[in-house]
């Protein structure tokens, strides 16, 4: 099985922007606005596996001795 390549983030993050702004013109057809909103549709979910295997790394990272530590956002883990 072959395996998909891995998942530019702010690659796909731009052409979901860019689709977004053609859409909000106003200035496509029907028929390209679905095909517009079709792509974006696949976009986003690429984004957001790209975002699941991000938080899959952080959590791993994270993990101390076996255990899963959650740290808050604003702590130091240095302190």
């Amino acid at each position: 099985m072959a395996r998909k390549k891995p998942i530019d983030f702010e690659q796909s993050l731009s052409a979901l922007q860019q689709l977004v702004e053609r859409l909000e013109s106003g200035e496509l057809s029907l028929e390209d606005s679905l095909a517009a909103f079709e792509q974006g549709v696949a976009l986003t979910r690429d984004c957001q596996q790209a975002l699941t295997q991000a938080e899959q790394k952080v959590q791993q990272l994270v993990e101390q001795n076996g255990t899963p530590t959650t740290l808050p956002l604003d702590s130091n883990p240095n302190d």
